[in-house]
């Protein structure tokens, strides 16, 4: 050893150690390291220019990657606790995940392939009610929407963690492990009560079985409202089917109320077959519907629906022209009574239905034509403030 070179002491071996630890540290994060450094440089250049607009765009930019950042090694932190924790911190990191799974589907499968799931589904075996009511809405999150996210719950052994003793847990637990378990499970039962229903022999026991009301219940739900109909629709061209309908508390308004759903052209389609039946040589079922208010939704219908749809209100319409006609036709709805051809009263009164008719026709124009004319002048007044807008916001920048 030369006399000039000096043995390397305990501080320098520690400050080598500290800053190779720091080094190996940082090296896994190149893009925190990156817009740290960009952060601190623009930080500094705006203390020169902080008038410039540029330069605040900037800053703005990158602060806004770091909080991206951030937010990612945020969750990398969570699923470690969730993995690691202890149980404190392992429900902390849930309500985060869970908090996460409520945006979107991309970000439940990408928590998904994170490996949440397994931990979620052991917490689910938890003695402590919160804990385990905690892990269920989580888990119920996880399950929106993605089929692959529920294969793995099943596989990570969620039904064997469910708890054998329900006596006690809480109502509220319950619901939430009902949900949990009945996730999606409406419309494949709704599907399998459709193809049993277009076997009539079946339609006995379905409408004994109290299908009929479960049904008038789900058409008000619009993801599985088409296939409830469709169901209904097979089930209520029966005598039995048809006089459960009828029975319901729900009916006709749940059916008028479908009539009314402009982005759901089937629904509506569905909804005015069944009202065609349950109005056929009924005039208690007529009257219902008059009193409910169906005459304006027909006339809407019958001007902006779907062409199946507007074949079936035009023939509820021609119905509802005369409700003092009782007698019907076996296809044709209420018939005029027989009189003679070329009799006066006959002539007086298809000149009164024909009359009814265009009025009922003109006013429903005339609604239409506002509605239409009021949405015109919304959309052209925002057009016009969106423009003031943007000509303003041009006008304030420097280049």
């Amino acid at each position: 050893m030369s006399p000039l070179q000096q043995p390397p002491t305990l501080s320098d071996s520690f400050s080598s150690a500290s800053a190779s630890a720091s080094a190996s540290w940082f090296f896994p994060y190149p893009k925190l390291r990156f817009f740290t450094r960009i952060r601190r440089f623009l930080r500094s250049k705006s203390l020169a220019k902080r008038s410039s607009p540029s330069a605040r765009f900037e800053e703005e930019t990158v602060i806004e990657g770091m909080g991206e950042e951030e937010e990612s090694l945020g969750l990398q932190r969570s699923v470690k606790r969730l993995h690691f924790g202890s149980w404190e911190e392992k429900e902390v990191a849930a309500m985060e995940i869970r908090r996460l799974a409520q945006e979107d589907v991309k970000t439940r499968k990408s928590l998904a392939e994170l490996g949440v799931v397994p931990p979620l589904v052991a917490m689910v075996g938890s003695p402590v009610v919160g804990r385990q009511r905690l892990a269920v809405q989580t888990l119920i999150e996880l399950a929106n929407g993605t089929y692959t996210n529920k294969a793995l719950m099943v596989e990570a052994g969620l039904l064997s963690n469910l708890p054998q003793n329900t006596d006690t847990i809480d109502e509220s637990t319950m619901h939430e492990f009902a949900r949990l378990l009945l996730i999606e499970t409406k419309e494949s039962c709704i599907c399998t009560l459709y193809n049993l229903s277009a076997v009539l022999d079946n339609s006995g026991p379905l409408v004994n079985g109290g299908v009929v009301q479960s049904l008038l219940r789900l058409v008000s739900v619009k993801e599985v409202s088409e296939k409830a109909l469709a169901t209904l629709g097979n089930l209520v061209v029966t005598m039995m089917g048809k006089k459960a309908v009828e029975n319901s508390t729900l009916v006709p308004e749940s059916l008028i109320e479908i009539m009314t759903w402009e982005d759901k052209p089937k629904c509506q389609e569905l909804s005015a077959y069944i009202l065609m039946i349950l109005a056929h040589q009924s005039s208690v079922q007529r009257q219902k519907m008059a009193k409910a208010g169906i005459v304006p939704v027909l006339l809407e219908v019958a001007l902006l629906g779907s062409p199946l749809a507007q074949k079936r209100v035009l023939k509820l319409l021609q119905w509802f022209k005369d409700e003092r006609q009782t007698r019907m036709g076996p296809h044709s709805g209420p018939q005029a009574g027989r009189y003679v051809m070329g009799s006066p009263v006959n002539q007086r009164e298809t000149l009164e239905g024909k009359k009814l008719m265009k009025t009922m026709v003109k006013q429903s124009l005339n609604k239409n034509m506002e509605m239409i004319t009021r949405r015109a002048n919304a959309a052209t007044a925002a057009s016009t403030l969106k423009t003031l807008v943007i000509s303003t916001s041009s006008k304030s920048l420097p280049y």
